[in-house]
């Protein structure tokens, strides 16, 4: 089977239909992970559904996937008839059906201001500082050029995010400040933080410095870049800002998924009883 050519072909027909970068990156990843497991068969009509079945089933059973990556994984199988072949396969019934409800992790205050205050490099801070103050996704942060700050108006410009959606975010006066430093220093030319040779700064660079100014503040929770952006809609959200502006400000376009951060902060366990206090 010729995967090389389906995934090409499978990328340019998810461009013409306008999905976003990284959508087509992962479509055309967990796709090439489908094919190099069907290498015996000459093309994708050959494959019979009952090995996919086996497939997606031995992923779950023995390599113990999570819910997320099967959805994702038998999305992308059923992306690649519908584009590739012109084919649509029923597999519906191979998505994971019972729902977790895992609620975000998040940073309390205290661990993010110990997180900034401990990281001396310039422009560490001023990722670290420009994810947590404006809610980015990693990807958003990434895509960030210079002239996406609006500094006249006081706003960031988020072009093209989840789902291609371009939105604006109000830019607070101290991350101002440290850009306008941090851009004295490094002058960037192109993309906001940039790495060799001006190009994007990489996704594990920034992952690293999270981890690294953790470990160096004493942070003990487990996070990611992503749970600096759940810390700041779960803050936003406690200080008493309206959920609707937190969905609108994180680009989501289903309030449900804004409503999550609302299990974190509507119970405040220090000022809840506990029927204990009552006998």
């Amino acid at each position: 089977m010729d995967s090389e050519t389906i995934i090409k072909l499978l990328a340019n027909r998810l461009t013409t239909q306008r999905y976003a970068n990284n959508t087509i990156k992962a479509y055309c990843s967990y796709a090439q992970f489908f094919l190099d497991h069907m290498k015996k068969y000459n093309t994708l009509n050959d494959i019979p559904i009952t090995e996919i079945e086996l497939f997606i089933n031995n992923k779950v059973l023995q390599d113990k996937i999570s819910a997320s990556y099967q959805r994702s994984l038998v999305g992308a199988i059923k992306k690649v008839y519908e584009l590739v072949n012109n084919q649509k396969i029923e597999l519906d019934y191979l998505y994971p059906k019972r729902k977790t409800n895992q609620l975000p992790t998040f940073f309390s205050q205290n661990e993010v201001r110990k997180i900034l205050n401990t990281c001396e490099n310039l422009k560490h801070k001023a990722i670290l500082t420009t994810i947590y103050s404006c809610g980015l996704r990693l990807n958003e942060l990434l895509n960030l050029q210079i002239t996406d700050i609006k500094s006249d108006s006081e706003v960031l410009f988020i072009r093209q995010g989840k789902g291609n959606k371009d939105r604006m975010i109000a830019l607070p006066d101290k991350l101002l400040l440290l850009l306008r430093e941090y851009y004295v220093v490094y002058k960037p030319t192109l993309f906001l933080f940039e790495g060799a040779k001006g190009a994007k700064y990489s996704e594990r660079s920034v992952q690293l410095i999270l981890k690294k100014n953790m470990k160096k503040a004493g942070i003990i929770s487990k996070g990611s870049v992503h749970t600096l952006r759940h810390s700041y809609a779960t803050h936003l959200i406690k200080s008493g800002i309206d959920i609707r502006v937190v969905q609108e400000l994180l680009g989501h376009n289903d309030i449900r998924t804004t409503m999550i951060y609302t299990h974190i902060t509507d119970v405040d366990k220090k000022s809840t009883p506990s029927p204990l206090d009552f006998l």
